[in-house]
């Protein structure tokens, strides 16, 4: 049985002789649909991130996997979160089926790799202390589905996103989430309409994650690496806004702290910077208990 990302939806009959505006309105459409699926399934991605911080905050490791357009999103979700987090790299790993700098083939062909699959998950060695998310449109994905059914007889905490409710992907996995945006306008064409959801998805998912391990104040992203000029410029104003200071001494407190943000906010409370990495420390990094952390 084909899956709905494979369906053919007759309401796009001669799409390609429609005229412009029609073309890019079906598109559109189609776009929407696609974020539009998400909303339903919050509950899911709730679930999914609660069990996905437990096990990261007891040092585990989140491990994304995927082949073709899901292992793309996937990869760059995982790539984000360093920079807008400061989620360690060591503690991230991305399993796509033949690799970013495969070829065109390679990286296509790879995806009915199940014994690639059993190398890589064997190769990481992922355990029950990992938290494992898998992304495939049609859920059945042989690199996927494989990689995924090994990480939770190791006990992973394992989660499978796909557009498809007839997904093998849902039955495997410990927490499933089905994005309903299929079928596609242009036919099969998972870049489009699931992509973009699985985007979201992912987007949605990671970030509740990222709160849940302390790496948001408000919604300032206190543990993003000021890597760059403009980066830089908003760590100041973070911690000026935070540490209810001026300018000039949030940057002192920066640049007393490697611009780290969180213990450039204690060290404006009063800490020295090897005290404020204490005390961020003690409250595993969590800056809002930092603050109410008393000796």
């Amino acid at each position: 049985m084909a899956s709905r990302t494979e369906d053919f939806d007759s309401r796009f009959a001669g799409l390609d002789q429609w005229s412009d505006a029609d073309f890019l309105m079906a598109l559109w459409e189609g776009q929407m649909r696609a974020v539009a699926s998400v909303g339903p399934v919050l509950g899911d991605l709730a679930s999914a991130a609660n069990g996905i911080a437990r096990r990261l905050g007891g040092g585990g490791r989140l491990v994304y996997v995927g082949a073709g357009t899901s292992g793309t999103v996937a990869w760059q979700d995982a790539k984000e979160l360093g920079g807008t987090f400061g989620w360690p790299e060591d503690h991230t790993v991305v399993l796509l089926a033949g690799g970013v700098q495969s070829t065109p083939n390679e990286f296509n062909g790879a995806e009915d790799n199940i014994d690639l699959a059993a190398r890589e998950i064997s190769h990481h060695n992922i355990s029950d202390k990992d938290a494992v998310i898998a992304i495939a449109a049609s859920g059945m994905t042989p690199y996927t589905l494989r990689a995924l059914e090994l990480a939770r007889e190791r006990g992973g905490f394992t989660v499978g996103i796909c557009n498809n409710p007839d997904g093998r992907i849902l039955n495997i996995a410990e927490c499933s989430v089905f994005l309903d945006c299929a079928p596609e306008v242009i036919a099969g064409s998972t870049r489009m309409g699931a992509g973009t959801a699985q985007k979201a998805a992912l987007n949605i998912l990671s970030t509740l994650v990222m709160n849940k391990l302390g790496r948001l104040f408000d919604n300032l992203m206190v543990g993003m690496r000021a890597e760059n000029m403009k980066l830089r410029d908003r760590a100041v104003r973070i911690v000026a806004h935070i540490a209810s200071c001026d300018e000039a001494q949030a940057k002192d407190a920066l640049t007393q702290s490697d611009f780290d943000i969180r213990p450039a906010v204690l060290v404006v409370k009063g800490h020295t910077p090897q005290r404020a990495k204490e005390i961020l420390d003690l409250s595993n990094g969590n800056l809002r208990a930092a603050l109410e952390y008393r000796d």
